[in-house]
């Protein structure tokens, strides 16, 4: 746990100073090492290194990869919390922003609509995503 913890404050900071590179590098070596300990692929940190390599693969325009790994981490977050939590929302809409950066804009509109009357439900009216 100290180990993955001081790769994913690395990865953030690398990430947050603009270092897309070296970010990669750690980010991807916090997957691995969370996969060698034996951490679910569905567990919150999992999802959370995936979500944030997504992030670092988007700013590097490696765009396919960041959709695909956006595409699994909203798929495995919303069979873990279903749709009506805010781990799934955000999920969704980090989605949903990959495949419109692709001009994906079918599948973009189609999961909109799933994903945002739960929106509402959960954030209400007046909330802004």
């Amino acid at each position: 746990p100290t180990r993955q913890l001081a790769l994913c404050l690395l990865g953030k900071g690398l990430s947050a100073g603009g270092h897309y590179e070296d970010a990669l590098v750690v980010q991807e070596a916090e997957l691995a090492t969370g996969r060698r300990v034996g951490t679910s692929e569905n567990a919150n940190h999992m999802l959370t290194v995936k979500s944030n390599l997504a992030k670092t693969y988007q700013s590097l325009d490696r765009s396919e990869e960041a959709l695909s790994l956006r595409q699994e981490v909203y798929s495995r977050t919303l069979k873990l919390h279903g749709k009506e939590h805010g781990r799934t929302l955000q999920a969704a809409s980090n989605y949903v922003s990959s495949l419109i950066g692709l001009k994906r804009f079918q599948q973009a509109k189609k999961l909109l609509r799933k994903s945002i009357p739960a929106a509402r439900r959960v954030l209400g009216e007046s909330n802004q995503i």
